[in-house]
């Protein structure tokens, strides 16, 4: 559904007079376009150690313009701020206000990105006092951002080097249009498993993936770009919706699968449509059924519980156990902002989604001992079929609330789950990726 106030608040002398006025002003996000990845401007890398050198040194590799120092009057595309040797809070300092004195340089939809280890490691109180204070200063940083720009971090496990995989996917995703409608959100990279691609455009390459509820929306979206990048698409949906999921499929390329995913033998069907190893699994599908918990039926909740988290626990198992997976499995699957702030009205959904965290976090050992990964992205409003039904006023309302101050499109969530899909993901495990614009308003 379109946005109207930001077609029209977007250019022209409307803009000026919502500024006047002191109303939102978010403007069109720069998306990733094959060719156009990478910011075209100047990345500014702050920091003094040995990784900072490396993470300029990478950017170089990667075809960049590379600063050390802020250059006056040069316009910036993105800010990779180091802080991997703070030791206390004290340390922070430089770097972090050299960070605020670069930012009126910073294109529109530029690109912050901090970098440091994990505060839960810390050998000190000051240590993880420091390391804290930096995820404290990204995510407010993230709601300082302006014209369509974000910020968000890369959090590196002791031992894991700033050259990891992982580490080098993360920084890539998190300066590309591919993470438009992230923001305030911390990648955590807790190994060096996995590898980099060898075609940067084209990262599935040679890959099957499954991708429930594939018919139409935020499925359709993901098989789209899981496609784009390489991956062979096996689309599943309810036989209600042959018609949208043959309609996708063609156009992807790919098998078309009908049936339950609640059934016992979805899995086992799943593995036979497949006709070899399933590389990656998006458990996307999932349905609502809105009532307060004073008004809700049985159906209304079992339905759901078995729809949105149930189903997914039985494929995960089945292909598992099956030995249906390929030597490095990935398993994606669909929360929600509304399963970690929840939202009036879900209690039912609210739940489903925040046992698909759950059910990522737990699992994530099973999967790192297959040589595989399990992670979760939790979208907050996007423009689907769904919120474009609610009452107007709510949905503006909702519209406005993330720092972008728009909603996010499909295409969004498609991208974080094609990332999280990549070879050069390895090392992120058991994770829960917000795409909702630094939101916390439930869809």
């Amino acid at each position: 559904m379109s946005d109207k106030y930001l077609d029209l608040v977007s250019a022209g002398p409307l803009k000026r007079v919502a500024g006047t006025l002191g109303l939102p002003r978010p403007v069109r996000l720069k998306r990733y376009s094959q060719g156009h990845d990478l910011p075209a401007s100047p990345v500014l890398v702050l920091g003094e150690s040995a990784v900072a050198d490396g993470t300029a040194e990478t950017l170089l590799d990667w075809g960049l313009e590379v600063r050390r120092h802020a250059v006056p009057g040069e316009r910036l595309g993105g800010i990779v701020a180091v802080f991997d040797q703070v030791e206390k809070p004290a340390d922070l300092g430089d770097v972090m206000l050299a960070v605020g004195g670069a930012l009126r340089a910073l294109e529109p939809s530029g690109r912050v990105i901090t970098v440091f280890r994990d505060a839960d490691a810390s050998a000190s109180p000051a240590q993880a006092a420091a390391r804290r204070g930096v995820d404290g200063a990204t995510r407010s940083l993230a709601h300082e951002m302006r014209a369509g720009a974000t910020a968000n971090g890369i959090v590196l496990a002791e031992g894991v080097a700033p050259v990891a995989p992982s580490v080098l996917g993360a920084l890539r995703f998190l300066l590309s249009g591919r993470s438009a409608y992230v923001s305030g959100q911390f990648l955590h990279i807790g190994s060096e498993a996995g590898g980099l691609p060898a075609d940067p455009s084209r990262p599935l390459e040679g890959r099957t993936a499954v991708v429930t509820g594939a018919a139409r929306g935020i499925g359709a979206e993901i098989a789209r770009v899981l496609h784009r990048d390489g991956a062979r698409i096996i689309g599943v949906d309810v036989v209600p919706a042959s018609e949208s999921l043959a309609a996708v499929m063609n156009e992807v390329q790919g098998t078309a699968v009908q049936l339950d995913i609640t059934a016992e033998d979805a899995a086992a069907k799943i593995a036979k449509a497949a006709r070899g190893p399933v590389d990656i699994l998006v458990n996307n599908a999932g349905i609502t059924r809105d009532k307060l918990l004073a008004n809700m039926k049985p159906e209304q909740w079992h339905q759901v519980l078995d729809v949105n988290v149930q189903a997914q626990l039985q494929l995960n198992a089945g292909l598992l156990e099956a030995g249906a997976f390929g030597p490095e499995p990935r398993i994606i699957g669909l929360a929600s902002t509304s399963g970690i702030a929840g939202n009036r009205g879900q209690t039912n959904y609210a739940a489903s989604k925040a046992g698909v965290i759950g059910l990522t976090r737990a699992s994530a050992p099973e999967l790192a001992g297959a040589g595989g990964t399990i992670n979760a992205v939790a979208p907050g409003f996007i423009e689907t079929e769904m919120t474009a039904k609610m009452p107007p006023v709510t949905r503006e309302v909702a519209r406005r609330l993330s720092s972008l101050q728009q909603g996010g499109l499909p295409v969004d969530v498609a991208e974080a789950i094609a990332f999280l899909a990549a070879p050069q993901a390895g090392g992120i495990n058991g994770t829960v990726l917000r795409v909702c614009g630094q939101n916390m308003v439930g869809a």
